[in-house]
């Protein structure tokens, strides 16, 4: 357990803080708070459940993702990509069904990381993420509508297409005023920073849209309208669980797992990359494993590492897990002191700030570059686009994962053909001359379910026509189960043919493999050599 679960709180802790770095921490903390605040509020009203379940999540999730994790500045918190999800358990599983599959999800994350899968998760095809991203950040855009155009609906379907039907034939409502303050607060995200750095540009206008709408008694939809008074206060809840549909939520909680995982680590990725630090994969999955598991007691909403407030945090000079605490301890003082300032800010406010979100999160470039490449890298990328989009974000994922793998045996079953034999000419001068009793093959790449089929069909033609057949295996890094068996089905063929086989640069590794499964009882083990010129030269010694 040591050796997996280290978190860099600790360990920093143990090797010595000095106070300088504590003040950096502090500072850096104090600003990503005051950055978390509109985004975290904005995710949770996107996401269908009240404003202060975004802050919760903020303050218990942030603080112990920090604490807990493998990295020394990521934040944690609600993320643009969990609100499709979160959007779709809630339409159908209520609050409480959110709540057990976030916990879920959390343990989940702990058994990938005690299974020390987190260098694993971070292997998932580029065209996967980016299709998956992509078609997260349109579905946050359509979810905006409304609000952004001020339109007069109750309620707005699920779907996609549904949706988009409904704002169609309510387009003869549109409220200036709210399309006047989305306007606004697209532009002041998008361009502020160029002028005032000290105050991000989303806090900048949610304080100048929501004091436009108070002074001048705007008729627009704020949060308060919407969702009535907002708790200043956190409190224990425990979920109600039927135990007898729990295997309902664990879908559900895996697709948040996953998509945490993969948020995370990248989020680690960019930040070891900007601080030239290294992060724990294993130890960053508990740590958020845990926090997932304890914050939805408290009501909150999954959470993972935001890149963006990770990368404010770097910026800001946060160098340790403290500046993450910090921004949770600011948060939550936010939030009792100051929380019923947030019932007043503008629905279309919030409207402008998701919709700058998600077209940060599009990666249209990445996806337009990808649609340029292979045909197998275009068909995960629109496959997993248009399945979030018009399908479901779980079906999407478990589709998209699916289809990589498959389209990977096939590019390593496409390789698996037989490879020209180049023979050293230290070991034989004319390869032509070489007897006609002696047969070579050669086995490039991994022995294993995807390959082994063809491997051994051409091996077995290939021995048929010789009395001696050289197996050349210098490029196999490991056999499979598959491989083993495919393997021996063809020797046993080859040994009842009369036909001698010899075995060339086996590593340890697939030499123990094949001692396991018995093979050495079809071929001696004196015929398993570690070079070609000491097969090449057995053989021709059984010959003459």
């Amino acid at each position: 357990m040591e050796s997996i679960f280290k978190p860099k709180f600790f360990s920093i802790v143990k090797e010595g803080y000095s106070g300088k770095q504590f003040s950096s921490d502090v500072m850096a903390g104090i600003v990503v708070g005051v950055v978390a605040l509109p985004l975290a509020v904005a995710f949770a009203v996107a996401s269908g459940v009240s404003p202060e379940k975004g802050l919760v999540t903020a303050v218990i999730a942030g603080f112990i993702i920090s604490m807990l994790g493998g990295s020394r500045v990521q934040i944690g918190g609600p993320t643009g990509a969990f609100i499709v999800i979160v959007y779709s358990i809630l339409s159908q599983y209520g609050f409480d069904g959110l709540l057990i599959s976030t916990i879920l999800a959390g343990i989940f994350l702990v058994v990938f990381g005690l299974l020390k899968l987190g260098s694993l998760l971070k292997y998932f095809p580029h065209p996967l993420i980016v299709g998956f991203t992509s078609g997260i950040a349109l579905v946050i855009f359509s979810t905006q509508i409304r609000d952004a155009l001020g339109l007069d609906i109750q309620s707005v379907p699920s779907t996609f297409v549904e949706k988009w039907k409904v704002y169609f034939i309510h387009l003869h409502s549109i409220n200036i005023y709210a399309v006047s303050i989305t306007a606004a607060t697209i532009l002041m995200v998008v361009f502020s920073k160029n002028y005032i750095r000290k105050i991000p540009g989303s806090l900048l206008a949610i304080i100048i849209g929501t004091a436009m709408v108070q002074v001048f008694k705007l008729p627009v939809t704020t949060i308060e309208s919407f969702f009535g008074e907002i708790p200043n206060s956190i409190h224990f809840q425990f979920p109600k669980v039927d135990f007898s549909n729990l295997g309902y939520y664990f879908q559900p909680a895996l697709t948040i797992a996953l998509l945490g995982a993969i948020e995370s680590l990248l989020s680690a990725v960019v930040s070891d990359g900007m601080i030239g630090g290294h992060h724990r994969s294993n130890t960053e999955l508990i740590g958020q494993g845990i926090a997932n598991i304890v914050a939805p007691f408290f009501g909150a909403i999954p959470a993972t590492g935001a890149i963006a407030r990770t990368a404010t945090n770097v910026k800001n000079g946060g160098r340790t897990p403290v500046a993450g605490m910090i921004h949770a301890v600011v948060l939550l003082l936010i939030m009792l002191f100051f929380g019923r300032w947030v019932k007043l800010i503008p629905m279309s406010c919030l409207a402008g700030i998701l919709i700058v979100v998600a077209y940060n999160m599009s990666e249209w470039r990445t996806f337009r570059s990808i649609l340029k490449g292979s045909v197998f890298d275009i068909l995960i990328l629109l496959s997993t686009f248009f399945l979030t989009v018009l399908v479901d974000l779980t079906v999407a994922i478990e589709v998209g994962v699916v289809l990589s793998a498959l389209l990977f045996m096939k590019r390593m079953a496409d390789l698996s053909k037989t490879i020209p034999v180049v023979v050293d000419s230290d070991v034989i001068e004319d390869y032509s001359t070489l007897p006609r009793e002696i047969g070579i093959y050669e086995i490039s790449g991994p022995l294993f379910f995807a390959s082994a089929k063809q491997y051994c069909e051409v091996l077995k033609s290939t021995g048929l026509k010789s009395k001696i057949i050289i197996i050349r295996m210098r490029h196999v890094p490991f056999v499979d189960s598959t491989g083993l068996q495919n393997l021996t089905q063809t020797l046993k063929i080859l040994k009842n043919s009369g036909i001698k086989v010899i075995l060339s640069g086996v590593n340890v590794q697939v030499k123990q493999a094949l001692a396991k499964s018995n093979v050495f009882k079809l071929i001696d083990e004196e015929f398993v050599l570690e070079s070609f010129d000491k097969a090449l030269q057995r053989a021709q010694k059984m010959i003459n």
